[in-house]
């Protein structure tokens, strides 16, 4: 289906098109027409699966009849997680907003940064997109007042409940006014977020995407066996011998990130590390570089790699396993995407066998493994 056929205007269309979306995505398929038509969406659908898109565009055409004249009265309230997953929103609601008739003005705020810069840009905002405890301290503030909100769209709401935002999640509910569209997106579907949805959405349209294992067979899977002791030498190894170019490398804390990204520099490889402990700027820059391709190699913990979504990432490096198959195949699913292989590469210690046989038994595949004893490095 081409997404001339879900309702989209022209200019819509033009954008997607510059952007490289050639077709829609299958949520983006039942998703677009349900929120133009003004129905509550519950979309459970992985990271990466273009669940974004899905809900910017139709509310960026919704909002073309109908803006919010009153100042700090905002139209759309996007609530998510993580402040990197609030600007990676942010960007995208401003890459297609920018294309329309009329112009519609978004901003993103979270925490960790000055509360002042983001009171002052709230003037004549039509969409905010907000982390929950930055979003209340600027309605304690009256920064921003929320009793016009015509949509509200909770995305990766298994991770919000997941870190513990229910209360402040109840308590912005309860400032919203009763009437209006809700949008809830999850990679899962667990009983919080069951529950939430049975208190927030009416009659919903229920979209169902099926799950990361989908596209495993674009990933071109290998596992290196090899001692603790010689992964640094075995991962600078790789990345030159294979003049891999963008490589998201997984760890499993902060230390060890930080580690391995210093390890990286001081050999010659352009490489930083993304983590909670990096201030906002900082981490924005890194992330920005490495989208770009001016960075080589990132190296990130689990929660941080969150906000990384990057359409035709070609290397994911597993340096440590996670504790299970499930964020296993979650890591591994950063590559592959929009129909482009990619190739995702495991270290494996003596002490990871069994674990490892487990992931594998999880996704049903059987991960080809070298000896790294064999490799001269």
């Amino acid at each position: 289906m081409p997404f001339t056929a879900l309702g989209l205007s022209p200019s819509l269309q033009k954008a997607m098109e510059n952007e490289g979306y050639k077709k829609p995505y299958p949520i983006q398929i039942e998703a677009i027409p349900a929120i133009l038509n003004k129905n509550d969406v519950l979309g459970i659908a992985k990271t990466g699966s273009g669940k974004t898109a899905s809900y910017v565009l139709p509310i960026l055409m919704n909002l073309q009849g109908n803006l919010v004249s009153k100042n700090r009265h905002v139209n759309v309230l996007v609530l998510v997680p993580t402040r990197e997953l609030a600007i990676q929103v942010g960007e995208v609601f401003q890459l297609f907003g920018n294309k329309l008739t009329r112009k519609v003005k978004s901003l993103a705020v979270y925490g960790g940064v000055s509360i002042n810069p983001q009171m002052i840009a709230m003037q004549n905002v039509n969409i905010l997109i907000a982390t929950p405890g930055r979003l209340i301290e600027l309605v304690e503030n009256n920064a921003v007042h929320l009793n016009d909100i015509e949509t509200l769209v909770l995305d990766e709401a298994d991770k919000m409940l997941h870190l513990g935002f229910k209360e402040e999640v109840d308590k912005i509910l309860n400032l919203l006014p009763k009437k209006r569209q809700n949008l809830l997106f999850s990679a899962t579907l667990s009983d919080d977020v069951n529950e939430i949805n049975q208190i927030l959405l009416h009659n919903p349209s229920i979209i169902k995407i099926e799950s990361d294992e989908d596209h495993l067979d674009l990933i071109d899977q290998v596992a290196y066996f090899v001692s603790e002791e010689k992964k640094g030498p075995l991962l600078r190894y790789l990345i030159q011998q294979g003049k891999l170019k963008q490589v998201l490398v997984f760890t499993s804390t902060v230390y060890k990130a930080d580690n391995v990204a210093n390890k990286l520099r001081k050999n010659g490889i352009n490489a930083s590390a993304i983590h909670g402990k990096r201030s906002q700027a900082a981490r924005k820059e890194t992330l920005l570089k490495f989208k770009n391709g001016e960075l080589n190699v990132l190296v990130a913990t689990d929660l941080l790699a969150r906000g990384i979504d990057i359409a035709f990432l070609p290397h994911v490096i597993n340096y440590e396993l996670p504790r299970s198959p499930k964020d296993y195949i979650h890591r591994i699913g950063r590559t592959g995407r929009a129909e482009n292989p990619g190739e995702a590469i495991s270290f494996i210690t003596p002490e990871d066998k069994h674990h490892f046989k487990i992931i594998q038994k999880k996704m049903g595949k059987i991960i080809t493994m070298i000896d790294s004893e064999n490799i001269e490095f």
